[in-house]
């Protein structure tokens, strides 16, 4: 019997690093639009990026963790400025 060698762990490894490489695309696009536009409300800055999937919430975890960004609960609405 012949044993077909795997790739798959080849194939997950790279999509992976796809995968963070669009979250930090997603962080430097977060970063910049709030040094331009300073502090927005979530929701619009989600419309004005038109980011796909989640990474604006996956990007805005990134630059979280970098401690980059600050959250501001007003009313029903968060917004977000950097640091």
């Amino acid at each position: 019997m012949l044993l077909k060698k795997s790739t798959s762990s080849k194939k997950s490894s790279t999509q992976v690093l796809d995968m963070q490489q669009e979250i930090i695309n997603a962080a430097g696009l977060i970063y910049n639009y709030l040094a331009e536009k300073g502090e927005v409300t979530m929701s619009k800055m989600k419309k004005d990026l038109d980011l796909s999937g989640n990474f604006a919430e996956m990007g805005l975890g990134w630059l979280s963790r970098e401690d980059k960004i600050q959250y501001n609960q007003k009313a029903r609405s968060i917004s977000i400025s950097l640091r």
